[in-house]
């Protein structure tokens, strides 16, 4: 059993170094597990698993979602709805001091509860809003700032890609977890609105007012987010209502923003054949991903790696909430080394069972060590996991949403808009503070609708 435990500690000790040193992380988790299975397995049990595993874990229905998703997305980036959607926030915000950031902060969640990326959020709606927030005097870090913070509300407001594969990793129900998912996006939006409040009032300058649009124009943006809104309303308002389940809900939201880009003739041939090309791409990387996080799933544990963390964490005479705060942080370190959706199909299939382990196991009811069943503590500790992934994208030195953003301001250092998105990072750590404090907020709506 040591040297079991020995190779699968090796085995992570090789990993990070493979990260480290570049290696795609589809690839290195694809070597560490299957080298990992062969040494303590043997050779035709990696192959035994090789035969059933890949078709076993694309199959799976659950997972047809995570293409109509990343299609929407890319769909919805290409037919001029975040140009709507800034244009309606403008209207709304514009005249307040920090208002254009505001309604950057705004348009960013509308656009995210229709992409379902943070990356893309962050992308489209710098392209969208950085001109008109340099344009009206804002300052370059408090610009930059803002929208890379705005960007990580596509990763959590659903539908979000990374939600589903947290659902599909820990057998949970993507409904359930949506349900999850929707007042602690909500709390997130309004948070960055206050942190803009408070940043120009401590510093005016920075975020001054536009001026007030007339009435004309305020009805007519206004008008514009109607199609947003039935798309959003239509995808997860049919979800949460029991008219669809997630993929025919995905299903639908293509065909509407496919149908709404055309109308607009935003959507011709070649946005869709590049809209087409960027989700086989996107499909392919998080499938492989998803095969290499398998295979290290399966060496772990056969090597005792998550069942001797567990024992150990149990043993160390730490409460489960001061255990679940590390598990948390060790996130935090990793979204510094790498991108979102590596972390959460790198980190989740190691996590998890320390979690199980340490609440009581699989059938833990009520009583549980965290006062949860499992199945609550699947919920809520997805929703903590994705909003600590969300720093990640804002943290140094791999803060992907400020790599974005910077490329689109090369005026603003980058450590300028690290600099920027420091309040928002302070109130995210605000916002896991609050759930961590009352699990009751993430598990309230699943509770009501399900009951």
């Amino acid at each position: 059993m040591l040297d079991a435990l020995a190779t699968g500690f090796a085995g992570l000790a090789i990993l990070v170094a493979l990260i480290a040193a570049r290696m795609p992380i589809a690839y290195a988790m694809i070597l560490v597990g299957g080298a990992g299975i062969a040494v303590l397995g043997g050779p035709a049990i990696l192959l035994a698993q090789l035969k059933t595993l890949a078709y076993g874990q694309f199959a799976t229905y659950d997972l047809s979602v995570v293409p109509m998703f990343v299609l929407m997305g890319a769909l919805a980036a290409r037919a001029g709805l975040s140009q709507d959607l800034f244009r309606a926030a403008r209207a709304w915000f514009g005249w307040l001091r920090g208002g254009l950031a505001m309604a950057a902060i705004t348009a960013c969640a509308g656009f995210g509860a229709v992409c379902g990326s943070s990356l893309a959020t962050a992308s489209t709606m710098g392209r969208v809003a950085l001109p008109e927030l340099k344009a009206h005097g804002y300052s370059g870090p408090f610009a930059t700032g803002t929208l890379a913070a705005g960007g990580v509300l596509g990763i959590l407001i659903p539908p979000s890609v990374v939600l589903v594969l947290y659902a599909v990793l820990v057998e949970a129900n993507i409904v359930t977890m949506f349900m999850a998912a929707l007042l602690p996006g909500m709390i997130a939006v309004a948070m960055f609105l206050a942190t803009i409040a408070l940043v120009v009032a401590l510093r005016p300058a920075s975020g001054p007012p536009s001026e007030a649009v007339g009435a004309a124009e305020f009805r007519r943006a206004s008008l514009g987010v109607i199609p947003v809104a039935v798309i959003f309303g239509l995808v997860i308002g049919g979800i949460y209502g029991g008219l669809f389940t997630p993929t025919p809900a995905a299903a639908a939201g293509v065909f509407l923003v496919t149908l709404y880009g055309a109308a607009r003739r935003l959507l011709g041939w070649a946005a869709l054949r590049a809209a087409l090309l960027e989700t086989a791409r996107t499909t392919g990387m998080i499938y492989l991903i998803l095969l290499g996080a398998e295979l290290l799933k399966i060496f772990m544990s056969r090597g005792g790696v998550p069942q001797a963390t567990a024992a150990w964490l149990g043993g160390s005479g730490l409460p489960p909430l001061a255990i679940l705060v590390l598990l948390l942080l060790a996130l935090i370190l990793l979204g510094c080394l790498m991108d979102s959706l590596s972390m959460i199909l790198l980190a989740i299939p190691f996590f998890w069972p320390v979690l199980v382990e340490i609440n009581g196991g699989l059938h833990a009811g009520a009583e549980g060590a965290f006062g949860m069943s499992t199945e609550e503590l699947k919920i809520w500790f997805g929703i903590l996991a994705l909003i600590v992934v969300e720093l990640g994208l804002i943290t140094p030195p791999v803060g992907m949403n400020v790599f974005i953003i910077s490329s689109l301001d090369p005026e603003t250092p980058m450590a300028a808009t690290f600099r920027g998105v420091t309040p928002f990072f302070l109130a995210e750590i605000l916002r896991v503070a609050l759930l961590l404090g009352f699990p009751a907020i993430v598990l309230f709506l699943p509770r009501v609708l399900a009951g």
